[in-house]
């Protein structure tokens, strides 16, 4: 969590940030291999959730295939009319809500077509929480899973919001659905009580395999490490029916059984089986970047930790949830940011050994690591340009921009790319609504562009893409730019992609 303050009714003075906000550990300088492909939640949000279910602002992003051609979303607390940026404030506070997706081509972003709703057009609350710091503050969902026709939510019960990466839970539970989401039982379900603060299944990973639910647990905060336990997928509701790794077997008992599977720090743990690979799949948040590790076994071993995305690149990240129709070589995730407060949908390309491929070649490709107003290297500018830091950007905290009244005035950078390869540019823009002559494209380093889309107006936050061949070049310059003749104009640019197709 950061500490930006939040701008609540008097029914949320109490909250101090979102379940999972930004973590205090200080920033990688890591490059991100990640892309964002598009934003899942909020304002500019592919399916616009704002104005279809009143979902302006929320979290997590915590995905599961229903089983029945759908894969259910549930975010954490979620704000609706009333909401602005920075961070988690507003009205209409819900703890948590639900979208169903049938989306399956995941390249330009992630589409819903339901939600779990109270009156038409308000996704609801899934589980009641009193809302009262020092006794329940929040009811976070950590994970889903289904058997046969029934959805099952891990949650945990939050009492209280402490310093920057640390809170406190009375206890997890997991609730179940018979009618795909609309509702939720959370009598009789398994229940982890968290009495002194230690308990090792506060937060959930759920995975089905092999006729077993896998339960992947972490204690409260982001401070602990990972634990693993099992249940007979017809006995998901029985406690008594799990069995905890104890490093060489698996026992009945306390849970305290369970050895670490992973070391600390784990947070936002997600896992799941990933059939390209052949490998058990790991996503977490580490420190205050999110990470990707792979296995055998459910059990482990599992390998050293590579980097997905670095809060040098998306500051306040949380998260990291995979998609479980991601497919190939594609790997899809859902990251959360604090600033905007929504979710969003990245990509890294998978090696058939589970390691990162195909990175993004673009530096700084979110403008993040611009510390100034001017732009700076690996960022150059031709005409009238800067960096904005306030609340306008597609990603996180910041952007690039051109404004002016007159001439040409670009954004670009030079990139290194392997000669006779085919490559895909993608970047995400809008402008003021003058504009009449703008351009995103590839051009020789400092030469004429050979390679490029033109447009107009773009009201809201819009991704470009730009497909080209290298031939004999080892180097190219991205560039996006507006001819400013049309009085005064501004184009704003972010989170640019430079990957091989």
């Amino acid at each position: 969590m950061k500490t930006t303050p939040l701008v609540l009714t008097a029914l949320l003075v109490a909250l101090s940030g979102p379940a999972f906000g930004a973590g205090s550990a200080q920033a990688t300088t890591a490059r991100s291999p990640a892309v964002v492909v598009a934003k899942m939640s909020g304002p500019d949000s592919v399916s616009a959730t704002d104005a279809n279910w009143k979902i302006n602002a929320a979290d997590l992003g915590i995905m599961w295939d229903n089983g029945a051609g759908e894969v259910l979303t549930a975010f954490g607390d979620t704000f609706g009319d009333g909401w602005s940026p920075p961070g988690a404030n507003g009205g209409d506070w819900r703890s948590q809500t639900l979208l169903r997706s049938n989306d399956h081509d995941l390249t330009d972003g992630m589409s819903f077509t339901s939600a779990a709703t109270d009156t038409p057009g308000h996704a609801k609350q899934l589980i009641p929480s009193q809302k009262v710091d020092g006794v329940e503050i929040t009811v976070i969902p950590t994970a889903g899973v289904s058997v046969g026709s029934r959805q099952y939510l891990a949650y945990m019960s939050v009492r209280h919001w402490g310093p920057p990466g640390q809170w406190d839970t009375n206890y997890a539970s997991i609730a179940y659905s018979d009618d795909n989401g609309q509702n939720w039982t959370t009598a009789g379900g398994p229940r982890w009580d968290n009495p002194t603060g230690d308990d090792h299944f506060q937060m959930a990973a759920l995975v089905r395999r092999g006729g077993y639910v896998y339960l992947y647990g972490t204690p409260n905060g982001r401070n602990g490490a990972a634990y693993l336990a099992r249940a007979p997928e017809a006995s998901v509701l029985d406690k008594n029916a799990y069995r905890y790794w104890t490093g060489s077997s698996w026992r009945a008992g306390a849970d305290t059984l369970a050895a670490p599977v992973v070391a600390a720090p784990v947070a936002e743990l997600s896992v799941q089986y990933n059939a390209y690979t052949g490998r058990w799949l790991m996503t977490y948040l580490q420190g205050s970047d999110i990470i990707l590790r792979s296995a055998p076994a459910p059990t482990g071993p599992w390998s050293s930790p590579a980097m997905v995305a670095s809060s040098a690149d998306y500051p306040g990240l949380y998260g990291g949830f995979m998609h479980p129709w991601s497919s190939g070589s594609s790997l899809y995730l859902a990251m959360s940011e604090w600033t905007p407060y929504n979710v969003y949908l990245i990509r890294i390309t998978l090696n058939r050994d589970a390691t990162i491929a195909n990175p993004n070649l673009v530096q700084d490709p979110s403008f993040e690591r611009q510390t100034a107003s001017t732009v700076s290297p690996p960022w150059g500018c031709y005409g009238n340009c800067g960096i904005d830091h306030a609340t306008w950007a597609f990603t996180a905290d910041r952007n690039g921009f051109v404004r002016y009244n007159s001439g040409w005035h670009d954004l670009h950078q030079v990139v290194r790319v392997t000669p006779n390869t085919d490559y895909t540019l993608t970047g995400w823009l809008r402008t003021s609504g003058n504009n009449d002559n703008g351009f995103f494209g590839v051009r020789d380093p400092g030469g004429l562009p050979f390679n490029e889309v033109n447009f107009r107006a773009v009201g809201r936050w819009t991704r470009f893409t730009v497909n080209f061949s290298s031939g004999s070049r080892s180097s190219v310059e991205v560039f996006a730019g507006i001819w400013t003749d049309n009085g005064d104009m501004w184009l704003q640019a972010d989170d640019f992609a430079v990957v091989r197709r």
